[in-house]
């Protein structure tokens, strides 16, 4: 709303503030704003350019094609009236008739007695090479001519009945009129695509460029107040029956540490080691296993491999393991069997995480990667999006949702290159 009409409207409408905090907060007002927001970009803006360019241009060819097609029909009619004069006016006006006759060399024309047998000798403007080899272009363009337009007749005399009929197509010109919007169409879709690639590729370029910002900060404001803490668990070890109390502190130093470990890591290219993926699994299971109630089940299959080499960053690794248990916890809703199945091919290493919790909907199957989208109460639905950066843009590997049914549960999978392989496998 403008200021304008801020300023007005209060005047004469009683309890106005109520009324605009109705409106500005009431949640079907927010909807069609958020709406209208995520139509209201640049692309959209793009797109309704290239419409009204495409649009103008359609109606604008088609105007000229019809003006061209009026003018041809006037120039056939013209050239039919030589014709005549050419076959019975003697001398008179041959001159001026030849001219005419002569003149027309871009409308396609076939000429025709009263039965519509052809006159191949008066055919003109067409593939003369296309009529010697082959007997059936004649006929077929004769139908082609008679769809677009109606003949113009020159009638050689009544009783015995005699005529001839000239069936003419469009010329080069009016088909590249008419073509020509196809073509611009063409144009300015190449140029919406290549815009909108551009745009895409700069938003990409940003994001990466928050988030490296973001985690390179949150590990930043982490440092000192860690330090600060393991400052004042060393003060505390030297009170007498402070034993458990620093131990459990230690702990929860050691896991803001490793915390702010990841987010540091996050901020910058991590470097990966060849580690056990068997181990680095087993511990964080482990570790979740302990901290989610005796009331879920936890799996582990690794078809008796013990040891299954990956390029990974430590840290890193285990959140995304750990971020795929947690999302599997909040599905379950505390109860339920959680399963862990390792194993490798030629080429990769596949990590599979199943639940049997809630599961998802076919229509969130693809927003379950995108910053913001969750489906709980609380939550900033950044988890699985960290997860997914963490798996393709650092460890050059792929994390998708194999397998969702509502009520039944969920797998998601987890593709690791193994040491010298090349890239990713697709969807089995």
């Amino acid at each position: 709303m403008n200021i304008e009409a801020t300023q007005i409207l209060p005047q004469y409408i009683p309890n106005w503030d109520k009324c605009h905090a109705f409106i500005t907060h009431h949640k079907l007002f927010r909807y069609f704003r958020r709406m209208i927001q995520q139509w209201l970009n640049i692309r959209t803006l793009f797109l309704l350019v290239a419409i009204t360019i495409v649009t103008g241009t359609v109606f604008y060819s088609n105007y000229l094609a019809k003006k061209i097609d009026e003018d041809e029909t006037r120039k056939v009619a013209i050239w039919v009236e030589a014709q005549k004069n050419i076959a019975g006016a003697g001398n008179q006006g041959l001159e001026l008739a030849s001219a005419i006759s002569i003149g027309n060399n871009d409308i396609p024309i076939i000429e025709t007695n009263e039965n519509d047998v052809i006159n191949p000798g008066n055919c003109v403007n067409l593939d003369t090479a296309a009529i010697k080899a082959d007997t059936n272009y004649l006929p077929r363009m004769l139908r082609l001519f008679k769809k677009e337009h109606k003949p113009i007749f020159y009638i050689i005399s009544e009783k015995p009945y005699a005529a001839n009929k000239y069936f003419y197509g469009q010329s080069v010109l009016q088909q590249q009129v008419r073509y020509y919007p196809l073509v611009q169409l063409v144009i300015v879709s190449l140029f919406i695509i290549v815009v909108v690639i551009a745009q895409r590729t700069s938003f990409l370029s940003t994001q990466n460029q928050v988030w490296a910002g973001m985690a390179k900060e949150t590990a930043h404001q982490l440092g000192t107040p860690v330090t600060s803490l393991k400052g004042w668990a060393e003060v505390l070890k030297d009170i007498p029956g402070n034993e458990k109390i620093v131990t459990e502190i230690e702990k929860d130093i050691q896991r803001l540490e490793l915390i702010s470990d990841r987010f540091g890591k996050i901020g910058s290219q991590p470097h990966l080691d060849e580690k056990n993926v068997v181990e680095q699994v087993r511990n964080m299971m482990d570790y979740m296993r302990r901290r989610a109630g005796g009331k879920v089940e936890f799996a582990l299959n690794t078809h008796n491999e013990t040891f299954i080499a990956a390029m990974i960053s430590p840290p890193l690794f285990d959140w995304v393991i750990e971020n795929l248990i947690k999302n599997a916890l909040d599905a379950m809703e505390g109860h339920g069997k959680i399963s862990i199945d390792i194993k490798q091919t030629e080429k990769y290493i596949l990590i599979d995480v199943t639940d049997t919790g809630k599961g998802i909907t076919a229509a969130n199957i693809g927003k379950v990667f995108r910053p913001g989208f969750t489906t709980k109460k609380r939550g900033w639905g950044l988890g699985l999006t960290l997860t997914k950066r963490i798996a393709e843009q650092y460890h050059k590997g792929r994390i998708f949702v194999k397998w969702s049914e509502p009520g039944k549960g969920t797998t998601f999978r987890v593709e690791l290159l193994k040491p010298s392989a090349g890239e990713p496998a697709e969807n089995t």
